[in-house]
Formats: C-alpha cells, sequence, structure tokens
C-alpha cells in the first residue's frame, strides 16, 4: 500500500526523504512535507556527510588542475632536461583541462535536467578518475607524442571535473537546510583549498623520496638516468594520487536518491500523479465512461509535454500540480525577458570576469615564490622541495582562510554583498600593484598576492559558485549553473593564453616580466567589470528554494499550506 510512492536509493550521505512521506496520497501534501522536512531540518552529521561526500569532487578537482603546477617542473627535468617546460607546451598542457571543463559544464548542466540529478551523479567522478589515471601511466613512443598524450587524458580528466561544478552545487543545494544552505555548498566549495594542499604535500613526500638521488645533481642539464627516472616516476605519483579520494565517495553518487526537488517539480512524481489526477477526475465526472474520463482530462489537461494542471485547493485557489517541463523553446522564452536574463548575466558574466584574473594571478606564483625565497636553484631536491613548500605556503596564507571565512559569513552577511565588496577590494588591490609595482618591495607585493586570494575565496570565487545553484527554477537550475561555470573557464583559457603571455610583452631577455604591472592594470578592470555583474544577481540567503523560484520567477509554490490549514490536516490520508 505504501510502496506505491517509493522511490529508489538512498544512503548515510543523501537521506531520501520523498519515501518518508510515502503513505501520504496527496502529492501536494507530500512534496511540502518533504521539503519542509528538508529546509528545517537541524544541521547534524548527516549534512557532514553530504559535503564530504560531493566536497570529495572539489579536493580531486583542486588537486588535479593545482598538481599540474608542480607535476610540469618535474615532467621538464625528466623529458627535457630543463628546469621548465617549453612554453608553448607548458601553456597547452594547463589550458586543455579547461577546455574538456567547460564542455563538462555544459554538457553535464544541461543533461542533469534532462534525465535527473541521481542518474548522472557519480558518471563525472569515473570520468575523473579515469583521466587522472591515464595520465598517471601515459608514456613517450617513436609514433606518438607524450605531450599529445597528456593534453588528450587532461580535456577527459576536464569533462569529469567540469561536470562535477552543477552537479555538486545543485545536488548540495537541493538537500541542504535553508539556514545552513549558503554555508553548505561553500563547505563543499572550500574543499578546494585542500586539494591544493594535499598536491603540494605530496609533492614534498615524492621530493624527500627521492632526495638521495636528487641533490647528486646540480642542473638541469645533468638530470639524466637514475635523476630522469626519479623525476618520471615522481610526477606519476603526484597526479595518480588524486584518483584516490574520488574512489571513496563513488558509492556514495551511485546510491543516492533523486533530489526531492527534481522528483517533485521536473519528473512531477509521474505515476502517481497521474494516477490523483485521474482520481479527481473520475469523481468529478462520476459515472462516466473510461473514454468519456479520457476525452474530459485532455480537454481539462491539455495534450503534450507542456501542459500545466490545476486543482482546487480548499480556499478554492488554483494550485498547479505539475509545471512546465524544461525544453529548448520553453528555456528561450523564459530568460529573454529581462528579468530573468539579466541573472544569467549576473552569474555568467561575474564569473568569467573573476577566473580572468583568479587564473591570471596563479600564472604569476613564480614571481612571488621569489619574493619569499623559495625559487632558487642549488641543485634538482632544492628546486622541487622550494616549489613544493613554497606553494604551501602560498595557499594556507590566502586561499584556505578566505574559503573558511566565506563559509562562516555567507549565510549572515548575504551572497550579494560579499561578491560585490570582493570585486571592489580586488580592484583597489589590483590597481595598488598594477600602478606602484616598481616601488613595492618583495615584502609589499607578497602581502598584496596573499590578500588578493583572501578576497578572491571571502568573496567571488566561492559566491560564483552557490549563487546559480540557487537561483534558478529547478527545471533549469543545473543547465543554468553550467552555463554560468562555463562562462567562467572561458575567462581562466582568455587568460592563459591571451594575457599571461603579454607580461613579457617587449621585454628584454634579461627581464621577461616587464609588463606584468600592466596585466595587473588589467585585472583591476575586469574585477571593475565584475561590480557591476553583481549588480544583477539577487540576494538568496536564508531563502526557500520554492520562496526564490516564486518572487524572482514568478512561479507560484504549490505546496503552500492555504491559511487555517493545519500542517497535519491531511498527513493521516489513506493511502491509494
Amino acid at each position: 500500500m505504501a510502496g506505491i510512492n517509493r522511490t529508489a536509493g538512498g544512503n548515510a550521505a543523501f537521506h531520501n526523504t520523498v519515501n518518508d512521506f510515502a503513505h501520504i496520497s496527496d502529492p501536494i501534501e507530500r512534496r511540502r512535507l518533504a521539503l519542509e522536512k528538508i529546509d528545517n531540518a537541524k544541521f547534524g552529521w548527516y549534512h557532514v556527510r553530504a559535503i564530504t561526500v560531493a566536497g570529495v569532487g572539489f579536493f580531486t578537482d583542486a588537486y588535479d588542475i593545482f598538481a599540474i603546477n608542480i607535476a610540469v617542473v618535474m615532467m621538464a627535468y625528466s623529458f627535457y632536461h630543463s628546469a621548465s617546460l617549453p612554453s608553448s607546451t607548458d601553456t597547452a598542457i594547463k589550458v586543455s583541462t579547461s577546455g574538456g571543463t567547460v564542455i563538462g559544464q555544459l554538457f553535464f548542466g544541461w543533461i542533469a535536467d534532462v534525465l535527473g540529478r541521481k542518474r548522472v551523479y557519480g558518471i563525472e567522478l569515473m570520468i575523473i578518475i579515469a583521466g587522472t589515471l591515464g595520465q598517471a601511466i601515459a608514456g613517450k613512443a617513436d609514433g606518438l607524442s607524450f605531450v599529445g598524450v597528456i593534453i588528450f587524458w587532461r580535456v577527459i580528466m576536464g569533462i569529469g571535473i567540469g561536470g562535477d561544478y552543477p552537479l555538486s552545487s545543485i545536488i548540495t543545494s537541493e538537500f541542504a537546510t535553508t539556514r545552513f544552505r549558503g554555508a553548505m555548498m561553500g563547505a563543499v566549495f572550500a574543499n578546494q583549498g585542500w586539494g591544493q594542499l594535499a598536491a603540494a604535500i605530496v609533492g614534498v613526500v615524492c621530493t624527500a623520496g627521492w632526495k638521495g638521488v636528487l641533490e647528486k645533481y646540480d642542473t638541469a642539464a645533468e638530470c639524466v638516468g637514475e635523476c630522469a627516472k626519479a623525476t618520471d616516476q615522481m610526477w606519476r605519483i603526484v597526479i595518480g594520487f588524486g584518483a584516490v579520494p574520488a574512489c571513496f565517495a563513488l558509492y556514495f553518487r551511485l546510491t543516492m536518491p533523486e533530489t526531492p526537488r527534481y522528483t517533485f517539480d521536473v519528473s512531477h512524481d509521474v505515476d502517481k500523479a497521474d494516477a490523483d489526477i485521474k482520481k479527481y477526475l473520475a469523481n468529478k465526472y462520476g459515472d462516466a465512461t473510461a473514454e468519456e474520463i479520457a476525452a474530459q482530462i485532455e480537454a481539462s489537461v491539455g495534450s503534450g509535454e507542456d501542459a500545466v494542471v490545476r486543482l482546487k485547493s480548499p480556499t478554492g485557489e488554483d494550485l498547479e500540480v505539475v509545471a512546465p517541463k524544461a525544453s529548448l523553446s520553453d528555456f528561450y522564452n523564459h530568460f529573454k525577458q529581462w528579468k530573468h536574463g539579466r541573472l544569467i548575466i549576473g552569474t555568467a558574466g561575474s564569473w568569467f570576469f573573476l577566473d580572468v584574473a583568479f587564473y591570471g594571478l596563479g600564472l604569476n606564483n613564480s614571481t612571488i615564490l621569489a619574493a619569499i625565497g623559495y625559487a632558487g636553484q642549488h641543485n634538482v631536491y632544492t628546486n622541487l622541495h622550494n616549489v613544493c613548500v613554497g606553494n604551501i605556503i602560498l595557499v594556507c596564507a590566502g586561499a584556505i582562510p578566505g574559503y573558511w571565512l566565506s563559509v562562516a559569513t555567507i549565510d549572515t552577511v548575504g551572497r550579494k554583498p560579499l561578491q560585490t565588496i570582493g570585486f571592489l577590494m580586488l580592484t583597489i588591490l589590483f590597481c595598488i600593484i598594477g600602478f606602484a609595482y616598481h616601488k613595492l618591495g618583495d615584502g609589499g607585493l607578497l602581502a598584496l598576492y596573499v590578500l588578493c586570494q583572501l578576497f578572491f575565496n571571502w568573496g567571488p570565487n566561492t559566491t560564483t559558485f552557490i549563487v546559480p545553484g540557487e537561483t534558478y527554477p529547478t527545471r533549469y537550475r543545473s543547465t543554468a549553473h553550467g552555463i554560468s561555470a562555463a562562462s567562467g573557464k572561458v575567462g581562466a583559457i582568455i587568460a592563459q593564453v591571451l594575457i599571461g603571455p603579454l607580461k613579457g610583452h617587449g621585454c628584454p631577455a634579461s627581464n621577461n616580466a616587464c609588463w606584468l604591472n600592466h596585466v595587473m592594470e588589467i585585472f583591476a578592470l575586469f574585477m571593475l567589470l565584475g561590480v557591476f555583474t553583481s549588480l544583477c544577481i539577487v540576494e538568496t540567503k536564508r531563502r526557500t528554494l520554492e520562496e526564490i523560484c516564486e518572487t524572482v520567477h514568478g512561479e507560484a509554490d504549490p505546496t503552500r499550506r492555504p491559511a487555517g490549514q493545519e500542517k497535519g490536516d491531511i498527513e493521516g490520508q489513506e493511502a491509494v
């Protein structure tokens, strides 16, 4: 009897709330009770487990993206007997991940709205694992280019990484309690900081493990034989370790239930809704024949996937039971309206402007490492050790504190203020670096770099991930998040391919970064533009996703209890 409304899936990280109310026959009441339980739940271990399972993806994403900065130095020793890869090769390897990420964000963002979150969550993690292991075992041969093989696998890995952005964001959003939804989504995203730190730590461990071999060789040109073999083994371990945490989270992702909001709002709890509608219409039209009832259903409800079914509430108001199904025409008609289209401009535009500077600044880590004394080379061991330790210092100084300050404040300060203030502070900081670059000492440059990392993460780098996961209707939440995230990665590609090389524009051989101050000024302009796009987003703190959908998109919530109706009025209805 009760099994008629049950759905599949559920584990210790993602509870199947729909099944808690499977005995309720009224689909509207069942939806209301399930979402109310999620929205009003007290924060507990269940939420911690959900954050951990979703966050492992971002831990792995950041690890894989950040580890390549260390791995390419080791590859240079192994394959080129140099301290660095050729500029074009280095750029191609790093940009390939961003290119794959754009594909993954757009595809998985769309497919999660078409097939559901449950059916695709976990697939992107399997792609990441396959891409990571593919890189770790890639070799060179006479018939193919080693760099080409690495680029291929990094594109594959990037597709998986891209898929994790919309899926983890919207799944956390749709399972999160309203009061702490921002903190939960922020905590998922903050795992990027731990991923960056882990990559550097694994690099330090590998360097220490082969210390006896590496310190025998003073220069990169001397690194042949056992030295080249050691560095070849090291980069494979550094890259391959990124697949380990992903394997632990895979089970929980593959066994999660469908999110209740997708079940009710997009898949419409189809079988039960259809039965309830037919029962209602059969009662309404008395002893009519099946054919007559079918004709009345088509006349009353309409035909086709975009039909909207409305029943009367006890107060006589129309209640929407089945929302319009997602389609290309509905998407276009919805977002061509300025009040909705500006939201895409706000989320996608802000992410684009952010990532131009965020990834662009990362291209200049070597300058900052030199400022703190971690760019010198006494021998191969010292160089690799300094690269890893220097990155640990930079991540711990600015990035990790920024992430967790966002988690601590986002549900009190709000998303829009954090993002706007963050862009303003970054505009000021980049202006100072750019216009006063030649007057800043190493200490001043380091301090400004750390502050930039702090306000990136305690600001737009976190909020651009959170806001798209809350702002849009359920049927387009993943698609719109994917579009927004892909815009960011396009900005990252522009930073890496076009803006990054500008720092050496017209520079003498003795100074290959003479134009760096002007690059910082360009980044300041992008941050200023981010301030204006931030004005297009809406504040979502401590509002239910249904309230946001109703107030922002004008789509009424059918589960709002009419005035005078008590919570348990129809809770005990006999199951169908």
